[in-house]
């Protein structure tokens, strides 16, 4: 769902990969203007405040206090899943300004459904992002 032919690396937080001096895949794409606006989507992680709300793939974020019109729109949820280990819903996004927006909650709004919930945007590495677990 994140890779669908309308992202880049710098929506999907890796755009340090993509190498300036060497021609590579996906190099063109990374150089248009348009697609390096300081508003850009980026790919980031949501978890619900309330832990017994459930995201919904398909919806749509908006600012807390902002109406929920296309205008207002800031991006949409691409994917979801419950997390057994963290005993809640998680899921992965596009938002605009993403990588700037970390700790701030948004309305999470899915209006075909008829469901509001208040998510809060976190790194999309759910389970110990700094990984202190990992080097013990």
């Amino acid at each position: 769902n994140e890779l669908n032919g309308q992202t880049t690396a710098l929506n999907l937080g890796l755009g340090g990969f993509v190498s300036s001096k060497k021609d590579c895949i996906g190099k063109t794409l990374s150089q248009r203007p348009e697609l390096n606006l300081p508003d850009a989507i980026r790919l980031v992680g949501f978890k619900p405040v309330n832990s017994s709300d459930a995201l919904l793939a398909g919806s749509h974020f908006i600012t807390k206090g902002d109406a929920a019109t296309m205008e207002n729109d800031q991006g949409w949820m691409s994917s979801v899943a419950y997390s057994p280990t963290l005993g809640h819903s998680i899921g992965l996004g596009f938002i605009k300004r993403g990588h700037e927006r970390m700790g701030e909650v948004v309305r999470v709004v899915n209006p075909a459904r008829g469901v509001e919930v208040e998510a809060e945007i976190v790194s999309p590495h759910f389970y110990d992002p700094e990984g202190g677990l990992q080097r013990g």
